[in-house]
């Protein structure tokens, strides 16, 4: 592959619910990551996003994203992976220019959700799911991931405090992060005793529906140089991975065991010459907390059944090992399910450039896993970043 950096981020504050037009709230993080460096030459936009044209009747999102944000002319795109659609238009984003067809574009994520009455937006999440074996029989992103995590409990003898340190840390991290949604102290009594959504999710196991954007410029060798020479620090994208699996949980021969996120993370790891044992920071897709513990066993960090184990101490927390949510992850920064994927290329980008401020992690981190899930990791999108 082709050396390939990101050059700009910029990102909008996650709320329950914003006026903005799907078109608007899109452009607003692709101008602000333009205004780091406003001579970027962009030729071409990626966008993810899952439901504008279920619950905004919004197609042509790229398009108006585009030229809100006054890149007129230039080539547009969107790409639909569910939750996993940010990650996947990075992967679209870094094709384009790793094979020469373009020199420098932007790859932003965008989700509207809280306008939209409840029921309809979960019935519009559960598109993600098989509809015919799963969502048209009343399956939703809450019950099917009750069903991992009810089947890992059994299977390794796992009890539902032991779930609780990834919501805790992602809480915590959050705190300090002025662009997440939910920035709340929670304590261990706290998840033990929130409501039971369906057993034995409860509410701080789930991540909450939102609305926000992100965005990142990409460019080959000679355009961050460019960067580099206005002053503007680059990091480099040394991976990119799509991977899926069976969409039906029942279709899969072991569940508990994510092959999309396995495929995906090795591929990932084949292409930039490293392994788990070199990642400083994880940034997994905690859209609930069992989809966090399959992810770090899936990428390699723990063996099966035992990933729960990484929350006992402080492995990853900031001052860890492996940090994970460095901002708050999918759980307190916010899901705005399309945009996910390039939040977390943003907050690591911002990390691998020491301008984290209080959420910078503590172990000098140079290498970063950054893995984004569509569905119940049906779809997978894994990307690695290093220092330049």
């Amino acid at each position: 592959m082709n050396e390939l950096y990101l050059v700009g981020v910029g990102q909008t504050p996650v709320v329950k619910q914003t006026d903005m037009h799907v078109g608007e709230l899109g452009a607003a993080a692709v101008r602000n990551a333009l205004a780091m460096w406003p001579d970027a030459p962009v030729t071409a936009v990626y966008g993810g996003n899952m439901l504008s044209g279920i619950l905004s009747e919004q197609q042509q999102v790229s398009a108006m994203v585009a030229n809100a944000a006054g890149l007129h002319g230039v080539e547009a795109l969107t790409i639909e992976a569910a939750c996993g659609s940010g990650g996947s238009a990075m992967h679209v984003a870094v094709m384009a220019v790793a094979s020469g067809m373009h020199d420098c574009v932007i790859c932003y994520g965008v989700e509207k959700m809280g306008h939209s009455e409840f029921q309809r937006t979960t019935k519009g999440l559960a598109t993600a799911s098989d509809w015919e074996k799963e969502g048209a029989k009343g399956e939703t992103f809450v019950t099917l991931n009750a069903r991992l995590m009810k089947a890992y409990m059994d299977a390794y003898g796992v009890e539902q405090k032991d779930f609780a340190p990834f919501s805790l840390i992602a809480h915590k991290n959050a705190l300090t992060n002025p662009n997440a949604l939910l920035r709340k102290h929670v304590d261990l009594d706290t998840y033990l005793n929130s409501k039971v959504i369906n057993e034995p999710v409860r509410l701080f196991d789930a991540s909450p529906i939102c609305d926000g954007s992100a965005a990142v410029i990409l460019a080959n060798a000679k355009v961050a140089a460019q960067a580099r020479a206005a002053g503007i620090p680059t990091v480099r994208v040394r991976a990119s991975a799509i991977a899926i699996d069976n969409v039906a949980i029942d279709d899969r021969k072991e569940p508990l065991i994510p092959s999309g996120v396995v495929a995906s993370s090795q591929r990932a790891y084949a292409q930039a010459g490293l392994g788990p044992e070199d990642m400083d920071i994880f940034e997994l897709h905690d859209a609930y907390t069992i989809m966090s513990i399959l992810s770090l066993e899936g990428s390699g960090f723990a063996q099966p059944g035992e990933g729960w184990k990484l929350g006992q101490d402080d492995t990853l927390t900031l001052a860890g090992k492996l940090p994970i949510a460095t901002f708050g992850g999918l759980k307190s920064r916010g899901h705005p399910v399309g945009a996910t994927g390039v939040y977390q290329i943003v907050e690591t980008y911002l990390q691998l450039t020491d301008q984290a401020g209080e959420n910078q992690v503590q172990n000098k981190a140079r290498a970063a896993l950054i893995q984004n899930v569509g569905g119940t990791a049906a779809t997978v999108a894994t990307h690695i970043l290093t220092r330049d």
